[in-house]
């Protein structure tokens, strides 16, 4: 953060950042997976973002591990083919508690405006409300408030801050 100087005392004080409000779900974008408009629930009681991910296949690509999967494109019957490298397999709880081994991708997301990097699992959510859950990693630290009770609440744009745009941690 960027020091401030006080007209009263002269002391520097930080600068705050503005938190921006979010809504229990909104509309997000992964332009990595070719995907620029999609559902998502903000589920701050899941750890782990999950995808519906469907005809998942793992192969090797000059060395690397990668995979294969469809995503569904809301409101269609058809589905986006994405690959990209595999970042690693991890056990994590289902909606009904069960561990189970998921594959993890990592991708940008863009919410309201920004852009920064995310890990998704990808999981069977064929039966759930939302093809996207974001979890509380994905949203820790990114100066979001959740109000439980609205949705939709930014607008759904590309990055306009280039040092956004350019974040890669």
């Amino acid at each position: 953060m960027k020091a401030v100087g006080t007209k009263k005392t002269g002391k520097k004080k930080k600068a705050r950042k503005a938190v921006t409000e979010i809504g229990w779900r909104e509309f997000v974008a992964m332009p990595d997976l070719g995907i620029s408009r999609f559902r998502a629930k903000i589920d701050t009681g899941a750890r782990t973002s999950a995808l519906h991910a469907t005809n998942q296949r793992v192969f090797t690509k000059e060395g690397e591990k990668w995979i294969e999967f469809h995503v569904p494109v809301p409101g269609t019957p058809r589905t986006t083919r994405c690959s990209m490298p595999l970042a690693g397999v991890r056990r994590i709880k289902n909606t009904s508690g069960l561990a189970e081994e998921r594959y993890i991708v990592k991708t940008k997301l863009v919410l309201g405006g920004r852009r920064w990097p995310i890990e998704l699992s990808l999981a069977d959510r064929e039966n759930m409300g939302f093809d996207l859950i974001l979890g509380r990693t994905a949203i820790r630290g990114r100066k979001l408030l959740v109000d439980p009770g609205r949705s939709y609440l930014v607008e759904l744009r590309r990055p306009t801050d280039r040092k956004q745009v350019r974040q890669t941690h």
